[in-house]
């Protein structure tokens, strides 16, 4: 997915019970893809987006985060670490395929399929704003909640 293309269709349930339909969430909807619950970096990227969640709010944006996790683990991962942001459970991958962020990997020369940190701004109609690839996660939720204000 590139910026200006439209998001699919695919409506999934967050674990706050929302429903959200990623090709018309109604809302400026931030995207995050990450690859596992409970690791240094996507602790780290939930905590910040957290953090922001009220800035975020104020702008009219909602946070969601995806990884292919399954939702009692993201239960667990919320509770342990008092996340505010919503977490999304992609276990058939239908998500992270359709948005291209499940990829090879490669580590000490060992490849292998896995989840690409990225982060897609949706418009309220489904638009693709703004997208961001192979995220660093230092600063990260604070740029994009620098994006979401200006597309608001």
């Amino acid at each position: 997915m590139n910026e200006g293309d439209k998001a699919p269709a695919i409506t999934a349930t967050a674990s706050d019970g929302s429903s959200i339909n990623l090709g018309a969430p109604g809302q400026p909807l931030v995207l995050y893809f990450y690859p596992k619950d409970d690791t240094t970096g996507c602790t780290r990227e939930a905590q910040d987006f957290t953090a922001l969640a009220g800035d975020y709010a104020k702008a009219g944006v909602k946070v969601v985060g995806l990884s292919r996790d399954p939702m009692k683990k993201h239960e667990k991962f919320i509770g342990k670490y008092s996340l505010s942001v919503p977490l999304i459970s992609d276990e058939d991958g239908r998500i992270s395929d359709a948005f291209g962020t499940w990829v090879e990997k490669s580590m000490y020369g060992r490849k292998y399929m896995g989840m690409e940190r990225a982060t897609y701004l949706i418009g309220a109609d489904g638009r693709i704003l703004k997208a961001w690839r192979k995220v660093k996660v230092p600063d990260h939720a604070a740029e994009v909640l620098k994006a979401a204000k200006e597309a608001a």
